[in-house]
């Protein structure tokens, strides 16, 4: 009973108990949701959290949890992650066995002597060209994934199977990226794969040095035995710290063109390889991977939502409101939005506005007072500016935005709507009503959400015209 209870329970709530990271990235998937499609429905949600005892940050997570849970993303957001360890995984046994090609491709098949610049270029050269890349990368801050990052993205897609987790991996991108943690995200994949590939090569190199004659030699037609014998020597002394045997001169020297038939001498060339492999190829790795495991865990501890982002800033204005609405009892003018910008600041005059009107609105609006002044229609983003400008430096007692309600509201203008009425000591919304009654109740909840007041009535409303007092 106990074990059916907790299958219905994960399959009502596959995220039941999320980590830190997975809450997060909930956020910041609904988030841009929003922006792209408009405020969810979540009124039920909102008004559970209002009674909750939970600040901002939690209140916001809890909203996206459910919200996550109602609308399908939770499901989505598990089979991301199990895309994601399917692929990590796939990638780990490619590279493991890639790993396992590359020493068979350094030693050959036994029948000919190894020439061993040759295989310690097989086995390193690619490693530390890649190694020097990513230093260049990480030393320019890039952000971006690494090859290896956007594979292991694509396959991660794929293998999740899921039309909601494909658009889960911009919104987790985003949020490390806010701190920079995208870098140290794709540092350990990548090291983790050189890693796994090295140590594929090391395996191989073991199973091959174990089971087969191999002869070594090296070959040069430029150079002598001497640049050989000190490049050895050179090589070889990081090594002997971790007590793999340096061949002496004279073995260098006797190995030049020919392969020595002596097990001892085979048995320190050997040696030496995978000394090689192991100072110069696995322990670099290894140690980059705990650097930037290391970095990743600090940042993670420190991750959270940025509150700024206007997104937030709405809903803070929703999930904590300074006050409960109560609805209109009267026809009296709406109470004024105190400007966050300038709270201490009186502004002086007053302002019609209006925001992408259908053209077939006459304006300016017929009935227009003539001591007040109206602006243009803002239909474009210069118009926009140029007016928040003007706001900006000489602030409002009075501003007046009409709205065509026939319109959808969405996120742009309703910051745009917030942004205007901040400059001004009092402002109002006139919503120009359509034939939909449902679209000017979306318009509605929509600013009252925002926290702006409104009226909605075809003719000018006379509020513009009061006392400035």
């Amino acid at each position: 009973m106990l074990a059916g209870t907790f299958v219905r329970d994960r399959a009502l709530n596959p995220l039941a108990n999320p980590s830190r990271l997975q809450r997060l990235w909930l956020c910041e998937a609904v988030r841009l949701r929003e922006e792209q499609a408009g405020l969810l429905d979540d009124s039920a949600i909102v008004r559970q959290l209002r009674h909750e005892a939970l600040d901002l940050p939690q209140r916001i997570e809890q909203r996206a949890l459910r919200l996550a849970a109602r609308d399908g993303q939770a499901g989505a957001l598990q089979h991301a992650m199990q895309g994601a360890r399917l692929a990590l995984l796939l990638l780990a046994v490619l590279a493991v066995a890639g790993g396992f090609s590359m020493a068979l491709a350094a030693l050959g098949d036994g029948l000919r002597p190894v020439n061993l610049l040759w295989a310690l270029g097989s086995l390193l050269g690619l490693h530390l060209l890649s190694l020097l890349l990513w230093l260049l990368v990480t030393a320019c801050l890039a952000q971006g994934p690494a090859p290896s990052g956007q594979l292991w993205l694509w396959l991660s897609a794929r293998l999740a199977r899921d039309a909601q987790a494909v658009q889960l991996a911009p919104s987790l991108l985003l949020l490390l990226q806010s701190r920079g943690l995208n870098r140290w995200l794709f540092a350990v994949l990548s090291h983790t794969l050189w890693l796994l590939l090295l140590l594929g090569a090391l395996a191989g190199l073991l199973l091959l040095l174990a089971s087969r004659h191999y002869g070594f030699v090296w070959e040069s037609t430029l150079l002598d035995s001497s640049h050989f014998v000190r490049g050895i020597e050179l090589l070889s002394r990081l090594p002997a710290l971790l007590g793999f045997p340096a061949p002496p001169p004279a073995l260098i020297q006797t190995s030049g063109g020919q392969a020595l038939v002596d097990e001892a001498s085979r048995q320190l060339w050997s040696l030496w390889l995978l000394g090689q492999l192991l100072t110069f190829g696995l322990l670099p790795r290894l140690a980059l991977l705990l650097f930037s495991l290391a970095r990743l865990a600090s940042g993670l501890r420190r991750l959270q939502l940025d509150l700024q982002l206007p997104a937030y800033q709405l809903l803070a204005e929703r999930l904590q409101p300074r006050h409960e609405t109560l609805g209109v009892l009267d026809a009296a003018p709406p109470p004024p939005l105190l400007s966050s910008h300038h709270a201490a600041q009186v502004g002086q005059g007053r302002l019609l506005c209006a925001v992408e009107l259908d053209p077939e609105r006459p304006w300016p609006p017929a009935g227009l007072a003539a001591d007040i002044p109206c602006s243009a229609v803002l239909d474009s983003r210069e118009q926009r500016q140029q007016l928040l400008e003007q706001l900006a430096a000489r602030p409002l007692s009075r501003l007046l935005i009409a709205c065509d309600a026939r319109r959808s509201p969405d996120r742009g203008s309703l910051a745009l709507l917030r942004e205007l009425a901040s400059y001004a000591t009092a402002s109002c919304v006139w919503l120009l009503p359509g034939e939909d009654p449902q679209r000017l109740l979306d318009w509605q909840q929509a600013l009252q959400a925002a926290g702006l007041p409104w009226q909605a009535q075809h003719e000018l409303p006379r509020w513009l015209e009061h006392s400035d007092a």
